[in-house]
């Protein structure tokens, strides 16, 4: 696994505005660590229906896809990070967006490291701020009922509509480095409607 995202980090570091479609939010250390090596200190807009902030210590699944936001700030598993190159991103530079879906401990690793969450009303007006930006969007981020066919679907969560706003402010903000996207399972019920909110979503900024 680690080999494929050094991979991809060295495909980001080559490309002037890279654009990811990923199977999973790990990948986002193989993002960030391309960024880094193109000399760009990003921060990290994360859109996601769940924290991705567990440590060893923390998670209650022990699956690693919910820790990789905590490797980015130098928190817990630190061997993928080490190997890819990456530089810690300081917790004070990370958004978290649209979190919904938290355990417990995660909760307690985001106040004790500084990780600014917020809504997707309170990211409108709190983002961008005036360096470069990383986004990364989990499709799960959606309400279930328009976004069906997502691995860890979490109740409620804002409409396509809202997510494309805020998108569309992003990116119109000319600071965004990269983006990437988390798609949905094919292989779930509602995955042709799933497919069509996405490209909703992400428009031209992806070939889905």
């Amino acid at each position: 696994m680690c080999v494929l995202y050094a991979d991809l980090a060295r495909r980001v570091a080559a490309a002037p505005a890279p654009r990811v479609q990923a199977g999973d939010c790990v990948s986002a250390l193989g993002v960030v660590a391309g960024l880094q090596h193109r000399g760009l200190d990003v921060e990290v807009v994360w859109l996601d229906a769940h924290g991705d902030f567990n440590t060893w210590e923390t998670t209650p699944s022990g699956f690693i896809g919910g820790m990789p936001l905590a490797m980015m700030a130098g928190l817990g598993e630190q061997t993928m990070v080490q190997a890819l190159g990456l530089r810690t991103v300081q917790p004070g530079r990370i958004f978290l967006v649209g979190a919904r879906d938290l355990d417990p401990g995660e909760c307690d690793n985001l106040a004790a490291a500084g990780v600014t969450t917020l809504t997707l009303e309170d990211a409108t007006e709190r983002i961008p701020p005036a360096g470069y930006l990383y986004v990364h969007l989990d499709l799960d981020l959606v309400d279930p009922t328009e976004m069906p066919a997502v691995d860890y679907p979490a109740r409620g969560g804002p409409s396509v509509d809202r997510v494309c706003a805020l998108l569309d402010r992003l990116f119109g903000s000319r600071h965004v480095a990269a983006f990437s996207v988390v798609g949905w399972n094919p292989a779930l019920p509602g995955a042709d409607r799933a497919r069509q909110a996405a490209m909703r979503l992400v428009r031209d900024l992806l070939l889905l």
